[in-house]
């Protein structure tokens, strides 16, 4: 379990394919604090740790989880949003996050509000009904507030120590963006949907 609080920018250094997997080797400052069989969301997908060095540490990525994420698109030099997984007693910063990726959407719009950013996203018409306008989403890994509704798209605001800290910094339109739903609206829809007559 995760929040969606950001720890680090990490950078991939090295993608190595096996089979159907991807090796994904990225140093990151936070490095020597972890272990492996450790439980570390990289742009919003929870991977285990399998290697650790003094700079940076090795992650697998399945054939299932490069379908369903923006894993498979990573390159040497880009750079991933780290969090490790919440420990009990610790403060609930963003909201409660875990790590498994519904969709990857694509990013419409980037626009600078003075001082803060605004980023506009598709939404398909199947996933409608899991976002909610001031409701909570995770983008990359990022814990965010959906501030715009419409049919087919919603949009965030990014703060500006959120848009230097993340890769959103980086983002540009067209790029490929991880969503996990908020868990807690998907319990909801799931039960609401066992209600509905056949």
């Amino acid at each position: 379990m995760f929040t969606g609080i950001v720890e680090e920018v990490g950078r991939v250094t090295a993608v190595r394919r096996e089979g159907g997997n991807v090796h994904l080797d990225i140093a990151a400052r936070m490095a020597p604090e972890l272990r492996v069989d450790q439980s570390v969301a990289h742009n919003g997908v929870c991977l285990t740790v399998v290697a650790t060095g003094a700079g940076g540490h090795t992650v697998t990525a399945v054939r299932e989880t490069l379908a369903r994420t923006n894993l498979g698109t990573l390159r040497p030099g880009d750079g991933v949003d780290l969090e490790r997984s919440l420990r009990l007693g610790d403060r609930l910063d963003g909201h409660l996050v875990q790590g498994h990726v519904d969709t990857v959407t694509r990013c419409l719009e980037v626009g600078e509000e003075a001082g803060s950013w605004r980023f506009v996203f598709e939404l398909d018409a199947a996933h409608r009904h899991l976002v909610v306008e001031k409701g909570s989403i995770c983008l990359n890994g990022v814990s965010l507030t959906v501030a715009a509704l419409h049919a087919d798209r919603f949009a965030v605001a990014v703060i500006p120590y959120t848009y230097h800290h993340t890769v959103f910094h980086a983002m540009r339109s067209g790029d490929a963006v991880n969503v996990e739903f908020d868990v807690l609206g998907k319990y909801v829809a799931r039960m609401l949907e066992g209600r509905v007559p056949h």
